[in-house]
């Protein structure tokens, strides 16, 4: 694939392509930095902690959990950074999903400050793990939030006002139409937020790297490894196709693919799907036309556009979600009009990866913490806020093992309601609720 990264150390370019053909077609792939494969598991093993799922969430339990001590393994049931957390936007955004008036409102001023000081330490977590594993993930900084109507941009500026003078985070300005005209090539916005102090990566080598620190720390990753089922509650037993881990604890890791090994987790999420595409390589000029600084930008629809540029002069846009279990045949067809209604300059510019990923999304779309029985944690439900949120779940999912669940305990009170109708009738109430939020969209 053009603009491929290095290959893996020891790993030929033939090892390479098999490794990558194993993960879906995307411009991140093509780019990837690290990319090891990992043996099946095969047989009986034992370790302190089983940890299921080698995304961000997984990938930092496994290497806090490592950092104390603790004999990990990991199972993962395709390959690393295989699911959202190779797949996504790669955008690092300030608080949580929900912003901070609604938090306070639902569960009070403390709670609300609590959890943006643990978002501030999310974004500071990433930084700093990229910095100790010298992970080569391409990170930046500064985020464009962009009006989609006047109402959003009032919004943004209260919202800007509320964080410098209530949370002590003065890092975010609102910018007039002409002001954003001077840093994006696209008439469609009112205005925007620009947060100097967001983030942003390269998603699928930040996990590859992750994992690549889990193996230097002991841990012990196998991949192509479902799990199946698994027995007890501290002790437990996980069994794979080829052989089964007993443990002493077991992390959930698995969000979107979780399927049916949890039943009693699956109807608090909602797996969607999100697609991105990337362009032709635009040059250095068009690029800077496009936007002018190395900032990665989204908007406020709820069906929301986000986008940046890649390293080697593309636009990476995702945009467009759909509610069924299939992707579309065509996925750069499907993401087009996106791109064309925010740029209709690039109309001459081809598509040269489109791909989709397999997001989880909670009621309130806070993310789901918890516990099954003694000896059993999981964190879910990032609701498009994962890559520093999911992050911090590891942390504190490797604390609460430990015995120090103050934090974790944090977001286990928030727990958020089951999707009405559970797994059964869950995708006809959100394919309703997501047709009548499209419409508002559309509204002036």
């Amino acid at each position: 694939m053009a603009g491929a990264g290095p290959d893996a150390a020891g790993a030929g370019c033939g090892s390479r392509r098999v490794i990558a053909e194993a993960h879906p077609s995307s411009w991140y792939v093509a780019t990837a930095r690290g990319l090891v494969e990992h043996q099946p598991l095969n047989g009986a093993v034992s370790a302190d902690v089983c940890v299921v799922g080698a995304g961000y969430t997984g990938l930092s339990a496994a290497l806090h959990l490592a950092g104390r001590g603790y004999s990990v393994v990991v199972l993962e049931a395709q390959r690393v950074g295989w699911g959202a957390s190779g797949r996504n936007g790669g955008q690092i955004g300030t608080g949580q999903r929900c912003d901070e008036a609604w938090l306070e409102a639902r569960f009070g001023r403390d709670t609300a400050r609590h959890l943006f000081r643990l978002a501030e330490e999310s974004k500071a977590l990433v930084n700093a793990l990229i910095t100790k594993h010298a992970i080569d993930c391409e990170p930046g900084a500064g985020q464009l939030l962009c009006a989609a109507k006047p109402s959003h941009l009032d919004a943004l500026k209260r919202r800007a006002e509320k964080l410098a003078s209530d949370y002590d985070y003065p890092h975010q300005r609102c910018l007039s139409k002409t002001r954003l005209a001077d840093m994006l090539g696209s008439s469609v916005y009112c205005g925007a937020s620009l947060d100097t102090r967001a983030a942003h990566l390269h998603p699928l080598n930040y996990a590859l790297g992750l994992a690549r620190a889990c193996i230097e720390a002991g841990v012990r990753i196998f991949e192509q490894s479902a799990v199946s089922g698994y027995s007890g509650s501290g002790p437990v037993t996980a069994k794979t196709a080829g052989g089964e881990v007993q443990a002493r604890f077991m992390v959930l890791a698995c969000n979107a693919h979780l399927d049916k090994l949890e039943p009693r987790l699956a109807a608090t999420i909602m797996p969607i799907n999100n697609f991105l595409v990337a362009t032709a390589p635009l040059g250095e000029k068009r690029c800077r036309e496009l936007i002018r600084d190395p900032v990665v930008v989204h908007d406020t629809l709820f069906v929301l556009n986000y986008f940046r540029l890649s390293a080697d002069g593309r636009l990476i846009f995702g945009g467009g979600e759909s509610y069924r279990r299939r992707f579309p045949a065509d996925i750069g067809s499907f993401v087009r009009p996106h791109v064309l209604r925010i740029f209709p300059q690039l109309g001459d510019v081809g598509i040269e990866y489109a791909w989709g990923g397999r997001l989880a999304i909670t009621m309130n779309r806070m993310p789901h913490f918890g516990r099954l029985g003694s000896g059993i944690y999981f964190a879910q439900g990032y609701s498009g806020h994962g890559v520093a949120m999911a992050t911090l779940a590891g942390q504190l999912l490797a604390e609460a093992v430990a015995g120090s669940v103050e934090r974790f305990d944090v977001f286990a009170r928030l727990a958020p309601p089951p999707f009405p109708g559970g797994t059964l009738l869950r995708w006809p109430g959100l394919v309703l609720g997501m047709l009548w939020y499209a419409l508002r969209d559309r509204l002036p």
